[in-house]
């Protein structure tokens, strides 16, 4: 049972049914209370001009017992005294009057004649009683009506009008609703019901297609689309879109375990060897490559675990970072670069994790140095909003149908280097995915200097904290020494090792 109200349907069906029972109670009770109220209004219109009619009489100068009362309307003159002076022939009991007497009691001086004229009251009150005529007994609604007969004598008329009409039109009017209100709620259920069902029949398609494609992983498979523009349909398109990311994202994810593991295969490979041989033959062991080949894996993994963070949605710090101090510290540092690197740097602060930036700015340079010629380039400068460093070479440039494939992962445009000198195509990935953690934009373009220029762009922080602006000391001798644009060259003797987080490629 608590399944079957579990459901929608059912659910929708019941509050329907609830709702629409209240609404049509509450319209039958006020249709009940109207009809009452005119009826009983009819039977006093009814009632009191029986009463006025009698008092008209009685007022003119009538005798009491030649009052004709007639045998259908019950009539009752009660005086002061409550006595009954005349009443209706054929009543034989009566309540809810001057008096529960039916027998006229004749008064001193009645039969004298009077030729004078009487006074009737003109507000006629009214009551609720009984009457029992013939022997049978019914519920009246009494109108008392005083007068001032044509001796002086102040009597009161009770005229009754039957409520038997309004008994039987409120009792035939509730059979009805007491009939017809079940049926009626039942019709409103199992509409409902049929309905509603129609509506979610999509809805059930969709629950189907879903469960299937859960049992089956089969991430190609889609839900059927109603074609109707409601909800429902609306749904089943977001859930298409839906499944067409996961699938994207689920490839994505088993080509990057695949790229990973043929990236891993052949350091540990190598390594493997040269140590087998050196356990054979100590003499012959090439430590040297060992100890590259060890640093190499080191640094894959370190660009395997930044990528599965940023995948998992890492969020970079929010940290104030003077981008071109960030820059003169790096290029300080490098001493081994093949190719020197001149910078131009002006004063500018992002927010964000000064680590993943300089990680950032290693890639570029590294790729940049990877197949420039004669020199590279850094510029960092202001635009707007927007904090932007640039990285050019003099290489050969990238192919304009190539420029966004080169940030894809495990990518080498340059099929003729190895893997050793080339790195393992994570490094332009990296770049990108954390410009984009910080809100920004990496793109690549040809360069003045014929090669290739990367321009990232970040939003620049509002304040930057005394002191962050200022360079910093570098360990070379050409740094820059005051913030405002500058230029430097950094010429330091070749790299013993490369860097396997940058990419190889056409520069």
């Amino acid at each position: 049972m608590g399944k079957v109200f579990g459901s929608v349907r059912a659910r929708a069906a019941l509050g329907a049914t609830v709702v629409v029972a209240v609404a049509l109670v509450a319209a039958g009770l006020a249709v009940l209370g109207v009809l009452r109220s005119n009826l009983a209004d009819r039977a006093e219109v009814d009632a009191g001009a029986t009463a006025r009619a009698v008092a008209s009489k009685v007022a003119g100068g009538v005798a009491y017992r030649e009052l004709d009362l007639g045998d259908d309307t019950p009539v009752q003159i009660v005086d002061e005294d409550h006595r009954v002076r005349a009443v209706s022939d054929d009543l034989q009991a009566v309540t809810g009057t001057g008096s529960s007497s039916v027998r006229p009691v004749p008064a001193p001086g009645e039969d004298d004649d009077d030729d004078g004229a009487g006074e009737v009251s003109s507000t006629p009150e009214y009551s609720a009683g009984t009457a029992r005529i013939d022997g049978e007994t019914a519920e009246y609604r009494w109108a008392a009506l005083e007068v001032t007969d044509a001796r002086g004598e102040d009597v009161t008329i009770y005229a009754g009008a039957p409520l038997a009409t309004e008994q039987g039109a409120v009792g035939t009017v509730r059979q009805a609703m007491l009939i017809g209100l079940p049926l009626l709620l039942v019709v409103v259920a199992g509409v409902t019901w049929l309905v509603t069902r129609r509506a979610l029949r999509p809805v059930e398609g969709i629950r189907r297609e879903m469960a299937a494609i859960t049992a089956s992983t089969d991430l190609s498979r889609r839900v059927p689309v109603p074609g109707s523009y409601d909800e429902v349909a609306r749904l089943a398109r977001t859930t298409n879109e839906t499944l067409t990311a996961l699938e994207a994202s689920v490839e994505r994810q088993r080509a990057f375990v695949a790229d990973a593991s043929h990236e891993l295969r052949s350091p540990v490979a190598s390594l493997r060897t040269q140590l087998e041989v050196g356990a054979a033959h100590p003499e012959l062991l090439d430590l040297d490559g060992a100890v590259e080949d060890v640093v190499r894996l080191q640094r894959l993994a370190a660009d395997l675990l930044l990528l599965a963070r940023l995948d998992a949605g890492e969020r970079p710090a929010h940290a104030s970072v003077a981008l071109d101090a960030l820059v003169r510290e790096e290029l300080a540092q490098r001493l081994g670069d093949r190719v020197p690197v001149r910078a131009e740097v002006a004063p500018v602060a992002v927010s964000g994790s000064r680590g993943q930036l300089a990680r950032v700015l290693g890639n570029l340079v590294d790729n940049a140095q990877r197949h420039a010629q004669g020199g590279v380039r850094v510029a960092v400068r202001e635009e707007g909003r927007w904090a932007v460093l640039e990285v050019a070479d003099d290489g050969a440039g990238v192919p304009e149908g190539e420029r966004e494939r080169i940030f894809e992962r495990f990518v080498r445009l340059d099929d003729a280097r190895s893997r050793d000198d080339g790195g393992a195509g994570l490094g332009l990935a990296i770049a990108r995915d954390v410009a984009v953690r910080h809100g920004g934009t990496l793109a690549v373009r040809a360069a003045p200097e014929g090669g290739a220029l990367f321009k990232l762009r970040l939003p620049a922080a509002e304040a930057l904290p005394a002191g962050l602006s200022a360079p910093l000391a570098p360990a070379g001798p050409a740094a820059p020494a005051c913030p405002k644009p500058t230029s430097a060259t950094y010429s330091p003797p070749p790299r013993s090792t490369s860097s396997d987080s940058s990419d190889s490629m056409p520069g």
